[in-house]
Order: C-alpha cells, then sequence, then structure tokens
C-alpha cells in the first residue's frame, strides 16, 4: 500500500486556464480531467457554466504530480485552502484510517465517502490548520 502526499490548487472557475498554463510552462501533461457536468451526482441547480468548471484534474509533472479543481458553484475560496495536500492511497481502508486520525482535533469538511472520482475520498483540516484531502486513486 502505498502513501503519496500531491499539492492540490483550487481555484476560482479558471482552472483550465491553469492547466494549459502550466502545460506550457512547465511540460505538465494531463492525466486525467473531468468537469462538474462529468459527474453523475450533479446538482441540477448547477447551470451550464457551472458543468463546465473542473471538479478533478491531474497533471504530471516530470516525476511529480499536481491536482487542480475549480470551487464548486464559483465560491469564493477561504485563506488558507487555494492550496491543500492530497494524501493518496490505493486502498479505501488505509485512506480512511488517515482520515480517522488527520479529524482528531481537527474539522471535517467533506466526510469520508465513496465519489464518482474516488472510492474513499474525505476533506479534513487538521488541528495545526493544515487543510488534507485523503483521496483513494482508482484501480483498473
Amino acid at each position: 500500500m502505498a502513501v503519496k502526499l500531491t499539492p492540490y490548487i483550487t481555484l476560482n472557475g479558471n482552472a483550465k486556464e491553469a492547466i494549459r498554463f502550466y502545460e506550457q510552462a512547465v511540460g505538465a501533461e494531463v492525466l486525467s480531467l473531468m468537469t462538474y457536468g462529468d459527474m453523475p451526482e450533479m446538482p441540477d441547480t448547477f447551470t451550464d457554466d457551472l458543468k463546465d468548471l473542473v471538479a478533478h484534474a491531474k497533471l504530471r509533472v516530470g516525476e511529480s504530480e499536481l491536482m487542480f479543481s475549480d470551487a464548486p458553484g464559483g465560491s469564493a475560496i477561504e485563506a488558507g485552502k487555494r492550496v491543500t495536500i492530497c494524501i493518496t492511497t490505493n486502498d479505501v481502508e488505509q485512506s480512511k484510517r488517515i482520515y480517522e486520525a488527520v479529524r482528531q482535533g481537527g474539522q471535517v469538511n467533506m466526510p469520508f465517502s465513496e465519489e464518482s472520482f474516488s472510492p474513499g475520498f474525505a476533506d479534513v483540516t487538521d488541528k495545526f490548520g493544515v487543510t488534507f484531502q485523503i483521496y483513494t486513486e482508482i484501480q483498473s
């Protein structure tokens, strides 16, 4: 079971622009990109503009990775949430154990659950104010 830490960048509606920029600036390669419109459980309240925003993207830069998304609904991103750390595993139980440990004394922003892009995902700010996304990679 591998564990990997990846910077996760959340933007205010311009993630696609940022991705194109990083492709040109640092030779990033898009490994995956899902819009809110691609998600099966997307709320009916999402407008066509919101459906085109990035829900989750992963880029490779050399031997490293970056992840991106747009804030859902185009909402402003609070301080400390623009860049978070994504803890990635390939095992749902391991991801859940990490989630349970990191949330102790902290704040759960999104509880651990299965999502269309991950069999186990959560968003937690730990007791030190550091925000982590716990992400389980889909095994193919």
